[in-house]
């Protein structure tokens, strides 16, 4: 492995504008992760207006130090208020708010970052060595093997999502149906416009993610999960004793292991990794029982996990440019508005870019390790502005960005339109994840596959007579029925415990 671009890649990092927007993007993280119900996904959709204007590295360094960010600021809440501040950080609460409760919430948020701190950055050293690996191979790759790829992507997403199969196929073909609007992309000729000019070039993604995971959030939030908040006056320690640390060591190995694995796999991501990374940690327990009652490892497990995956998931978006998460997909399109299309290519053409954004995550952990502790004061004091007030606030930043993108009112309208969409899909037990992957992939899935069309003469099985392509074949396969046949099966054992 050639260490050249590695180490030019933090030359990218400490220039001092790019320092700042990645101390900027970790604080802000912080701060979405401290504010329930916002996420990383709708933050990062608001602020993409204003990355038209900054350098690529920066503006990709500044929204990943959002997403992993908020990962520990969502730990706060639920430590100090049992009220999870992301979904990654809901096991946190089982373990995190007893600890609380016994005046040892200190030693809770501390282990959460030095946790975060040792998966993060152990995720970024296999990153480092990995991401290279994946995009050589990648390079080999041709129209039908990115078909196979984004057809992976949608429906791994779409088949994994917390709830209804049907509904997360249902939401990502709504997602494809969105990206076919405008101009074909081999004739050009218009298609869904309905005669109207301002649809000819399409919907900006930019929109559909404001609309999807701004504005609907919001009003979802707002009807469903606004409460009294109580508040906490004593932290305790604000760093774990030795005992504490012992207990939790190899908890943070685990969960690092975990979350570097998970968060690789599309659908996977810190979510799912913090909820396998605690139930790992409950059957490796010599003392399962303290698990749920203020066990110190129950909180070091998850945080790191969700960490872990939370960096481990730029390897796919990276080097395959296929977006593992939601959040994924808005920093994919971030890279598209910013004229660097993610994938194999993204680590020979822009190394600085890819290496930048890399390596800046180094520096991010550091960052929040040293603004974790100082800052809980602060943010708990946060939690003390109304969402009455917070909500309009927001509404009005994401009115303004949208129409900064055309300086076009039809834009505002239709993210309007998309808000509530994306508000009727949430009251409706549909999740927008895998509308905006599907929106983001469906160009590539359309002209990928057309183009495969015309290199096989219109023969569907030329996809089985590439090695690479037969395998992703192979892959789709399992994730359109293994997959469904083995949640099934898992279901029916939940609902009869004396079914083997």
């Amino acid at each position: 492995m050639d260490f050249g671009p590695v180490l030019a890649g933090f030359s990218v990092v400490f220039e001092p504008q790019n320092l700042l927007y990645c101390l900027v993007g970790v604080t802000l993280g912080m701060l979405v992760g401290v504010l329930p119900g916002l996420g990383p996904a709708a933050t990062i959709s608001i602020l993409l207006p204003i990355t038209y204007s900054i350098e690529p590295a920066a503006a990709v360094i500044l929204l990943a130090g959002i997403f992993y960010g908020a990962q520990y600021g969502g730990t706060i809440t639920s430590v100090l208020l049992r009220l999870p501040g992301e979904a990654s950080t809901v096991v946190t609460v089982f373990d995190g708010h007893e600890l609380a409760r016994q005046g040892k919430a200190g030693s809770a948020l501390g282990i959460a970052a030095i946790g975060s701190f040792i998966g993060g950055t152990a995720s970024i050293i296999l990153l480092t060595f990995i991401a290279p690996l994946v995009a050589d191979f990648a390079l080999e790759f041709g129209p039908a093997e990115y078909t196979m790829l984004a057809l992976i992507g949608v429906l791994l997403v779409a088949t994994l999502v917390n709830g209804s199969l049907v509904k997360g196929i249902a939401a990502a073909a709504l997602g494809l149906l969105l990206a076919t609007i405008g101009s074909d992309p081999i004739v050009a000729a218009p298609r869904f416009v309905f005669g109207s000019d301002q649809l000819a070039d399409g919907i900006d993604f930019v929109i559909v993610a404001m609309g999807l995971f701004g504005v609907a959030e919001i009003l979802y939030n707002l009807e469903h999960r606004l409460r009294e908040q109580p508040t906490i006056s004593s932290f305790g320690r604000a760093l774990p004793t030795r005992l504490e640390w012992l207990k939790s060591r190899l908890a943070i190995v685990r969960g690092s292991i975990v979350g570097f694995v998970l968060g690789v796999l599309p659908g996977g991501g810190a979510t799912m990794s913090s909820f396998v990374a605690y139930a790992v940690e409950k059957r490796s327990s010599k003392e399962p029982e303290r698990l749920g009652k203020g066990a110190i490892e129950g909180v070091a497990a998850p945080e790191t996990a969700n960490n872990a995956a939370a960096t481990s998931s730029f390897i796919p978006l990276l080097t395959l440019g296929i977006p593992a998460n939601a959040t994924m997909a808005v920093l994919f399109g971030a890279l598209l508005l910013q004229g660097i299309p993610p994938g194999p290519q993204l680590i020979v053409e822009h190394p600085d870019v890819f290496w930048g954004v890399v390596n800046s995550m180094y520096v991010g952990n550091v960052f929040l390790l040293l603004l974790s502790i100082p800052l809980i004061g602060v943010f708990v004091r946060l939690l003390k502005v109304r969402p009455g007030i917070l909500a309009p606030l927001t509404i009005l930043i994401t009115m303004i960005g949208v129409y900064s993108i055309r300086n076009s009112t039809f834009d505002m309208f239709v993210v309007i339109v998309l808000g509530l969409v994306g508000y009727g899909m949430k009251k409706l037990g549909f999740e927008p994840g895998p509308l905006v992957l599907a929106f983001v992939l469906g160009k590539l899935l359309e002209s990928s596959f057309r183009r495969s069309m015309r290199l096989f003469d219109g023969n569907l099985l030329g996809f089985l007579q590439r090695p690479v392509s037969a395998t992703l074949a192979g892959l789709f396969v399992v994730a359109v029925v293994v997959v469904p046949i083995l949640r099934r099966v898992r279901r029916n054992k939940q609902l009869d415990p004396h079914v083997t």
